[in-house]
């Protein structure tokens, strides 16, 4: 049985694109536009300082080395000193791998990587109805010496292999740093569930012990007719204490989870595999073609047979051109 993320993972694939350094000495700034469909836009502190405005209704946040930003909602937001000032004009400098963004500010200096996480249409919901608006990850002192051991150094390991790989220009670097920034994707979600202040949704809900056996139970056997009881009883709790803990860690219920589990399992079937539209119903849980059909026009908006059509012949995404 896998853990609850790798099968996220799994079901949900996700590739990392690094888009740009930067190099800025104060004042600057940074406007970033809402994400395209599919997009998750991240920024890595390597060293210095940023403060965070966005559209999430989240208040502006200060960034130090080491951290790591997410918007899972695709949310627009802005990066810059905090200084207030008119920000020094930015320049791009192309590179054999990647392109620099610089300026001739002479204030204190930041040193940020800029990408975008993309995954398909078919797997937003259950990513970003799961996911909070901003995600901030501390991978503490930004370095793997000096970070406690665990999650943490591995962070700050992988985030030291991105700013190395990023300075070179070796031969294959551009397919190395978006590799680097797949895996990072997957870590900064394991650390991010481990810490106690979690904000709702799957990651406060893994943070929960006692709720683990049934997210994983959820997604590793997403056609199984879970009940509510089975459910509570995998975590020793009774039905009202179960559904009560759940909904509040995770914002939603666990037959909605359950749900967006097996939808996302069917598309990923009817994208990929041959599979008569009756054998996916079977294989996302569901007894009958009929309640499959209606499930899936419920969340996805068209029938599983618009869907498998639109998939096969939707051409690849363009990048959204960086900021």
């Amino acid at each position: 049985m896998s853990d609850w993320l790798s099968r996220l993972i799994e079901l949900v694939p996700v590739r990392g694109m690094v888009d740009f350094r930067c190099f800025f000495g104060a004042p600057w700034r940074v406007d970033f536009a809402a994400a395209a469909p599919g997009e998750i836009d991240y920024h890595v502190i390597l060293g210095g300082a940023a403060v965070v405005d966005d559209a999430t209704g989240a208040p502006a946040r200060k960034l130090a080395a080491g951290d790591i930003l997410l918007f899972p909602h695709g949310a627009a937001h802005s990066l810059h000193d905090e200084s207030g000032r008119e920000p020094v004009p930015a320049r791009a400098r192309p590179g054999l791998n990647l392109v620099f963004q610089e300026n001739e500010g002479t204030g204190e200096r930041l040193d940020m990587m800029c990408g975008r996480f993309l995954l398909a249409p078919a797997h937003e919901r259950l990513m970003r109805s799961y996911l909070p608006p901003r995600l901030v990850v501390r991978a503490a002192e930004n370095s793997a010496a000096a970070a406690a051991p665990g999650t943490a150094a591995q962070v700050a390991g992988l985030v030291a292999l991105l700013r190395a790989e990023s300075a070179s220009e070796h031969l294959g670097g551009l397919a190395m740093l978006n590799a680097l920034s797949t895996a990072l994707f997957a870590l900064a979600l394991r650390l991010a569930g481990e810490d106690r202040e979690a904000p709702v949704g799957l990651l406060a809900l893994a943070g929960n012990p006692r709720l683990a056996p049934a997210l994983a139970a959820l997604f590793n056997e997403p056609s199984r007719s879970w009940t509510l009881p089975e459910l509570a009883r995998l975590c020793n709790m009774s039905r009202a204490t179960f559904i009560r803990h759940f909904e509040e860690r995770l914002g939603r219920s666990a037959s909605d989870l359950l749900a967006d589990i097996r939808m996302t399992l069917a598309a990923n079937a009817l994208k990929t595999s041959d599979m008569a539209t009756a054998a996916v119903a079977e294989l996302a849980g569901y007894q009958s073609e009929a309640a499959f059909q209606r499930a899936f026009k419920q969340h996805m908006g068209i029938t599983p047979a618009q869907w498998r059509r639109g998939a096969r012949v939707a051409s690849s995404r363009v990048p959204r051109a960086s900021a």
